[in-house]
């Protein structure tokens, strides 16, 4: 490139020398020299000058050719990403299905252990119930055989000793109080076994609350669009205070 400049500015000095022609604004140079200074440019030309002329004479061809290939890699990229998010839907609706079923069966196995909770616990109360009034009926009796056992030896006592009055009055005083005694033991016991059976069947009331509860939100999240994952934490503490009303109630027992 630095021939180039050089024959350029050569040729531009020489015509700048040359000799004009009277009358014209014409000049006379020098045709030998003129055309070795063009042949020094024309050797001196870069061959990246052809390979541009080539490139801009096939330039159609070539942008031709890019959009055909741009094109075709848009095409492809289209088709993958339709491909990609098929994919995606049905894994996506795959999850939400297996999401539901495991939500069924949590529900379901929730249902079920709420019915066998009621079940014992009904069982239970009943059981109670049954050894409370067996219980309360032996004290009465035991009472009234006391009561009767106190009247009898009163008596005995009363015709044995019938002149001593103090001694009379004494028996009475005692068979009273012993009478007192079985009644108060027995209402003490019946009191006693109607609270512990009101606290166990609070206990139960608070378990089946949350349980109740556990299946309401997750029939809820079944029913929402895209249901949230399952309260596992919640279906866990129900679980747990399940356990420890039945080791409450069997450290009572």
């Amino acid at each position: 490139m630095y021939r180039v400049f050089e024959a350029l500015d050569e040729l531009v000095t020489i015509v700048e020398e040359a000799r004009s022609v009277p009358m014209t604004s014409g000049c006379v140079v020098p045709r030998g020299d003129v055309l070795e200074l063009l042949d020094d440019v024309r050797d001196a030309i870069p061959s990246e000058l052809d390979d541009a002329q080539d490139v801009l004479d096939h330039r159609d061809e070539l942008v031709s050719k890019a959009q055909t290939e741009a094109d075709k890699n848009l095409t492809d990229a289209r088709s993958e990403a339709d491909k990609t998010a098929s994919e995606a839907r049905a894994e996506a609706e795959q999850l939400l299905a297996d999401a539901r079923e495991r939500a069924e069966r949590i529900v379901s196995e929730a249902q079920a252990e709420a019915e066998q909770t009621i079940t014992n616990g009904r069982r239970e109360y009943e059981d109670y119930v049954s050894r409370a009034q067996s219980e309360a009926d032996r004290m009465v009796q035991a009472g009234r055989a006391a009561y009767e056992q106190s009247v009898y030896e009163g008596q005995s006592e009363q015709s044995r000793l019938v002149a001593e009055t103090e001694v009379v009055q004494e028996a009475h005083a005692e068979s009273k109080r012993i009478i007192d005694q079985a009644h108060s033991d027995g209402e003490r016991l019946r009191s006693e076994c109607d609270a512990y059976v009101d606290s166990r069947l609070a206990d139960f009331e608070e378990l089946l609350g949350r349980t109740l509860r556990t299946v309401g939100k997750g029939r809820q999240q079944l029913r929402s669009p895209m249901g949230a994952p399952f309260d596992y934490e919640d279906w866990q503490s129900a679980g747990n205070g399940s356990s420890g009303h039945d080791a409450a109630g069997r450290a009572a027992g």
